[in-house]
């Protein structure tokens, strides 16, 4: 081969010239890499591209550099909150406001009655007070922000009192005296891991106290020989001792889930009405919304809160006020609204029927190979995020049998959209309670591409 056959290689300003309509620099790199790749190729004895292939290979090229990384998914697992999948599914209205805002200018934090500065909670504040029943709220970017946040407002140098029994890891390895002693706080434990007795907390407080902490265990159980002071009990010891009771809640709830057949959990009005000082909770676990971290509680420390430094170092930005206040604006109507509104909660409140229903129609759009075969079963779906971990929602979803699952599962996830899915014993699981209305035929489509490729 020769220099001549060199020459026949597209040239790279030829290969840009095709990518109109590209960023430059995609043009530029993915035209480089491809006229390189050609030449490599070419001297291992392949034949030489022609332009429009390399226009076109160079093009496939930039689309896969402009690709999100964060591709969609069709969740099949279950887990309705699912972390690592972005945890809840936005409401529409979330989703229109977020746009809006994003879009544009917006009032974030303008008074436009002073024509000045105003502050960027009064979008959600009068909401949550509204629903709640608290006299004042703020928001952090997440939970762990908000714990961190009001433990360094109000004990940083001080004493904390907490359970052993509560002393919870919160996921990615985070834990919560991690997070009391970033605070500044010494955390002071109390009881045992399984009983904790309200003498226990008594004992333990002195001048020194700055806050009694409790901290609801949403994402573990423990059985058996255990027991621990009601909230109403902490927050009598709290006011005879003069301080503060902080109610770490965790997943959130604002509503009561018995009304979608789940057991209850404490919900945030129970804890301000209960006399808790300050509680916070997640925006997006059991309230659904973008990730946050909310704060209520009496208003003398919601205040002191707000003018603590970090408050500005974990505030959130206008998107996440946007999809919260059209979220929390949800949770002003009854539950049956909820339920149409709310894609978590349209999740809760599917039965198992309806999720057959949705498994047998997506069944009968597949055309498995040979040595592939679909059925219909019952299934468990959890809340997920760590909420109500030992409780199954009875479901029902589409049980594949193939030679190997695992190669399935893993050609489902690697594809566009990704789907995830369970796998359990020999076969692959597609819970349809996870699966949104109209995603059905984008997944049958991937399941019967990729049982073709892997064993047609």
């Amino acid at each position: 081969m020769g220099d001549r056959d060199l020459r026949n290689l597209p040239p790279v300003h030829g290969v840009i010239r095709g990518l109109e309509g590209y960023p430059p620099s995609v043009a530029r790199e993915a035209a480089r890499v491809t006229v390189e790749e050609a030449r490599n190729r070419l001297l291992a004895g392949e034949a030489c591209p022609t332009l429009e292939q390399a226009v076109a290979a160079a093009a496939d090229r930039a689309d896969s550099f402009m690709a999100s990384t964060m591709t969609s998914v069709i969740n099949a697992t279950g887990v309705v909150l699912h972390t690592a999948l972005g945890r809840a599914c936005l409401p529409d209205a979330a989703v229109e406001n977020i746009t809006r805002v994003a879009t544009g200018y917006a009032v974030l934090q303008w008074d436009r009655q002073a024509g000045g500065r105003g502050h960027r909670d009064a979008h959600v504040e009068k909401l949550l007070t509204e629903i709640t029943g608290a006299e004042a709220a703020t928001v952090a970017n997440n939970n762990a922000g908000a714990s961190l946040l009001v433990l360094a407002s109000l004990a940083a140098g001080r004493e904390v009192v907490v359970s052993r029994g509560q002393l919870v890891e919160i996921g990615g390895a985070f834990r919560i005296p991690e997070v009391m002693r970033q605070s500044g706080c010494t955390m002071v434990e109390v009881g045992c891991t399984n009983r904790t007795h309200l003498e226990d907390y008594r004992e333990a407080l002195s001048d020194r106290t700055a806050a009694i902490f409790r901290v609801h265990p949403s994402n573990y159980r423990i059985r058996g020989f255990s027991g621990e002071p009601s909230l109403a009990e902490l927050v009598a010891l709290g006011r005879e001792a003069g301080v503060p009771v902080i109610d770490d809640l965790g997943a959130g709830s604002l509503v009561n889930l018995e009304a979608f057949g789940l057991p209850a959990e404490p919900t945030v009005q129970q804890s301000i009405r209960t006399g808790a000082s300050v509680v916070t909770c997640s925006g997006d676990k059991l309230i659904g919304g973008p990730q946050a971290g909310i704060l209520l509680g009496l208003k003398t420390y919601i205040e002191k809160i707000r003018k603590h430094p970090l408050a500005r170092a974990l505030r959130v930005c206008k998107l996440t006020l946007a999809g919260l206040e059209a979220t929390l604006k949800l949770f002003l109507e009854d539950p049956g609204y909820l339920a149409l509104h709310h894609p978590v909660y349209r999740m809760f409140a599917g039965t198992p029927g309806e999720m057959a229903d949705r498994a047998a129609a997506l069944l009968e759009r597949l055309s498995l190979p040979s040595g592939c075969s679909g059925v219909v079963e019952e299934m468990g779906s959890y809340v997920g995020s760590g909420a109500l971990p030992d409780t199954a929602i009875p479901s029902a979803g589409l049980s594949l049998s193939c030679p190997s699952p695992d190669d399935l599962a893993l050609a489902l996830r690697s594809g566009s959209p990704a789907v995830a899915v369970r796998v359990e014993g020999n076969a692959v699981k597609l819970d349809m309670r996870t699966v949104l209305p109209g995603q059905e035929d984008a997944l049958a489509l991937r399941l019967n591409r990729e049982t073709e490729r892997l064993w047609g």
